[in-house]
């Protein structure tokens, strides 16, 4: 079965699978002889020579502005042999089919991974790594990383599961104990066994014609959604604040600051967002300018 970032492309790629259904069962027009009426079959439309699907009648599909040819770059269409349809690869995150999302980095960028990473730090030249951590339901939690620090720059995120410190097993550990674990290792090297943001999970959508995905926010928090645009149809809900857009973390910019990081995004946007009473127990004892003067705001590498 196969898996979409978004529900605009489960739907493209349902409609390109029954041109090509249809494609492979139009049989060939038997011979013509003299004198015999033969009708003639409606091709308008119709996939050509190499039967790539013609998605023209698709040009405002669902409000947004599809180009057939680009849609099947993103596709990477193959033959599979001769006089057969060509089929879509299976390729970019998680093996995910994306006629419409294509190629888009910020999926990349905002993928939530299952599994565990070991991560190895270093202490920068005040003995420090950059990490604020978090205690929850006997779980410990990155609070805060702080930008430019060895912690960002080894990729730590907020709301990443800290489940080992130099092989230490954090459960039950109290938010004193992890920074003393921190305080008291080596300065060139610290181990760290991470599980990615299990609080926050990843929406991808798509601009209408009009540049806009479809919900309101007031101090980072959605609160409400607009009817049939590409945020409702893709889940994204209200009470859930905004962590990141395209991977980069938002969480204590000011409104006008998000705005701007939304309207230059591609058409293609992920969004992580998080359960309100999850966040605000999360940045419990923060202040809104310590978030955004110390958090890191850049743009993850893929």
């Amino acid at each position: 079965m196969s898996l979409y970032p978004s529900l605009e492309d489960l739907k493209v790629d349902k409609v390109i699978k029954a041109q090509a259904q249809f494609a492979q069962t139009t049989t060939p027009m038997p011979a013509i002889t003299e004198g015999t009426y033969q009708p003639q079959l409606a091709t308008a439309g119709m996939p050509g020579s190499n039967l790539y699907p013609n998605l023209e009648e698709l040009g405002e599909y669902m409000g947004l502005s599809l180009n057939s040819d680009e849609v099947q770059r993103n596709l990477a269409l193959v033959p599979v042999a001769d006089n057969q349809v060509a089929v879509p690869s299976l390729s970019g995150v998680g093996g995910m089919v994306r006629p419409v999302t294509g190629a888009d980095v910020g999926i990349r960028r905002a993928e939530i991974r299952p599994g565990l990473r070991e991560i190895i730090l270093c202490k920068d030249q005040d003995g420090k790594v950059g990490l604020r951590l978090r205690s929850i339901d006997n779980g410990v939690f990155i609070q805060l990383v702080q930008a430019t620090s060895p912690a960002a720059l080894a990729g730590l995120r907020f709301g990443d599961q800290v489940l080992q410190i130099n092989g230490q097993n954090c459960a039950g550990w109290s938010v004193d104990k992890a920074h003393k674990a921190l305080k008291a290792a080596a300065e060139t090297r610290i181990e760290l066994v991470v599980r990615d943001r299990p609080f926050q999970r990843t929406v991808t959508m798509h601009k209408d014609s009009s540049g806009h995905v479809g919900f309101i926010y007031k101090s980072g928090k959605i609160t409400s959604l607009v009817k049939d645009g590409s945020a409702a149809r893709n889940g994204l809900l209200t009470e859930h604040y905004i962590c990141e857009i395209n991977g980069q973390n938002v969480i204590g910019l000011k409104d006008s600051q998000i705005k701007d990081i939304l309207s230059t995004s591609p058409t293609a946007m992920t969004i992580t967002i998080m359960p309100k009473f999850i966040y605000e127990h999360m940045i419990k004892r923060m202040s809104t300018g310590l978030l955004r003067s110390s958090m890191d705001h850049s743009i993850p590498e893929v």
